[in-house]
């Protein structure tokens, strides 16, 4: 059965009009998993990042009780090499043993 003519024109164009359609779906829908593609891999960011700052937090944490133990231990040393020196008599430079100023400046 033959259409006639006068539907040949409107036809063509609801053919057309169809195609159009199904290419912006097609093109909608690969814009959605596009979309899902980059909301997963955004998820997967925010995770990493929060996993990220808990390392951070903790390392800074480390970090600080190094220092603070550092500190303590220069503190130690300090104290340590202080009590040897009072030990040695080394605290005063008068007590140190060498030739008296005095005594050569009378010989000469």
């Amino acid at each position: 059965m033959k259409l006639p003519d006068r539907l040949d024109a409107p036809l063509r164009r609801l053919s057309v009009a169809l195609d159009h359609l199904e290419a912006a779906a097609e093109r909608r829908a690969m814009a959605d998993s596009r979309r899902a593609d980059l909301e997963e891999e955004l998820a997967v960011m925010q995770d990493d990042r929060s996993r990220l700052a808990v390392e951070l937090d903790g390392a800074s944490a480390r970090a600080k009780k190094l220092e603070d133990a550092n500190n303590e231990v220069a503190r130690r040393l300090s104290e340590t090499s202080a009590t040897i020196r009072a030990v040695l008599g080394m605290d005063e430079p008068s007590n140190a043993p060498g030739p008296d100023p005095d005594a050569a400046e009378s010989e000469g």
